[in-house]
């Protein structure tokens, strides 16, 4: 298939894209313009909960789209409603407020939170956020973000984001003072290295919120909708935070995110939030599908029997070409590489041939794994297979 070069050159310029162009997908796999296939271990960054073009997800949005796309955010829809509800019966939050991307839940959460200082801790406003972190790419949340270079890219930088150290309790009891509103966390830390914060951290961030009357948030954009094998990565940790950030696999696909938080913390008066698609009847259908994917008998047991022969067959790599081993929770997980030769496997597993494979190196010496929740065995096993032959054709 020929596709018309000029429209690349209509796109702006965000990113470095290899030459290739997508035209369909299914499941786990992946196929480009020439009919190339592609073992898809990246998923749009963890969004694909359920891989490419999933029945469940498709089947909602043909029937939705017949009935009601978006009558605006100034009206009850039923999709919204029976998600939210989902949501608050399979987690310990009382309230809900649907966005399109997991950065704009997080821009919304930073809202409530001051504005729950304001009303709450004599106008606290700061949050700590930690080193290493990723929030998303609006001013505030890259603000929010500890990510390297971030603190000068737009500048001047929204204030009020002290940053600690992940796992490190004294780093951010540091911090406090008499402005500081709350906490914010990811269960793990994906862009920064997919390395996961302890579940003594978490217990002890929970233990420090309360000692001070602070908020506890946690960002699930990426750890939330089974990722790390249970519905919510807190969970794992067994504590209730006050508010919760979800994005990429609530909508399989699709634009939804969703901001959720405690009664006690539901402070926004009307007009304080809001947004033209928010909670649109179509994105919310999906969500429902996803959420009812995901809950369904034995689907969370898989999650977990993959991500164990994911981590084996990683850490069996690891030996073998005496890497650093790997690390991660579910099906978030890393490889850790003993040079810098990440991008490299990354290139060279996508150029293979007859079939390639999409995987992601978000450092130099590092791999990310993210795939469908629901990969099955056999391309897990595919995977490590054509990984080793990657990395013995690029280290040869």
């Amino acid at each position: 298939m020929e596709f018309d070069r000029s429209g690349i050159n209509a796109l702006m310029e965000i990113t470095a894209r290899p030459e290739l162009v997508f035209v369909r997908g299914e499941g786990s796999w992946i196929e480009d313009h020439t009919g190339k296939r592609y073992l898809d271990f990246v998923q749009g960054w963890a969004v694909n909960s359920l891989g490419h073009c999933p029945p469940a997800v498709v089947r909602a949005i043909e029937d939705q789209a017949r009935r009601l796309i978006n009558p605006s955010p100034a009206f009850y829809n039923a999709p919204s409603m029976e998600l939210a509800k989902r949501l608050t019966g399979a987690s310990c939050f009382d309230r809900i407020f649907f966005a399109n991307s997991g950065a704009e839940a997080n821009e919304g959460a930073i809202k409530l939170a001051r504005k729950w200082g304001r009303l709450n801790r004599n106008g606290a406003y700061k949050i700590i956020t930690l080193e290493h972190s990723f929030h998303g790419r609006t001013l505030a949340t890259m603000s929010a973000s500890g990510k390297a270079g971030w603190d000068t890219l737009f500048a001047p930088q929204v204030p009020g984001f002290p940053k600690a150290r992940l796992n490190d309790l004294d780093s951010v009891r540091a911090l406090i003072d008499a402005e500081t509103v709350g906490i914010m966390v990811e269960p793990v830390q994906g862009e920064g290295g997919v390395i996961p914060a302890s579940r003594e951290f978490m217990q002890g961030l929970r233990a420090l919120a309360d000692e001070h009357g602070l908020l506890l948030i946690v960002d699930e954009v990426q750890t939330g909708f089974g990722r790390t094998g249970t519905l919510f990565a807190y969970e794992q940790a067994d504590i209730q935070p006050d508010i919760m950030t979800l994005g990429k696999g609530i909508g399989a696909g699709v634009p939804l995110a969703a901001l959720c938080a405690r009664e006690a913390v539901s402070c926004f008066a009307h007009g304080d939030q809001g947004g033209t698609y928010n909670g649109n009847p179509l994105m919310t259908a999906v969500g429902v599908a996803v959420f009812d994917a995901m809950t369904a008998e034995g689907f969370l047991e898989s999650v977990r029997a993959r991500s164990r022969q994911l981590s084996e067959g990683l850490l069996a790599l690891s030996g073998k070409w005496g890497l650093k081993g790997e690390r991660g929770s579910g099906l978030l997980r890393a490889l850790v590489l003993d040079r810098d030769d990440g991008p490299a496997i990354v290139q060279t597993a996508m150029d293979a041939s007859p079939d390639g494979m999409l995987l992601n190196s978000p450092r130099p010496n590092l791999l990310r794994f993210m795939p469908a929740l629901n990969i099955s065995q056999e391309d897990v096993a595919w995977m490590l297979a054509r990984l080793d032959e990657t990395i013995a054709k690029v280290r040869a």
